[in-house]
């Protein structure tokens, strides 16, 4: 298992820290783990599922299209 930090997931998702914050507090993003007092990270195949689903979604949107 691999833990991403706010950088690395910044770089794989392209969403802002408040926008990621927004998107977990509505249950629509994986939760972030908290590592420590002041650290957190996200479960690297948590996040890569959620994007996987993002692609899998916009395949169904072009075939109906």
């Amino acid at each position: 298992m691999r833990i991403l930090s706010k950088r690395q997931l910044k770089e794989l998702v392209l969403y802002s820290p408040q926008h990621v914050a927004r998107l977990e507090k509505a249950g629509q993003f994986p939760k972030r783990v908290q590592l420590g007092p002041n650290r957190v990270g996200w479960v690297e195949d948590e996040v890569l599922d959620w994007l996987q689903q993002r692609l899998d979604g916009r395949e169904e949107s072009n075939r109906h299209s």
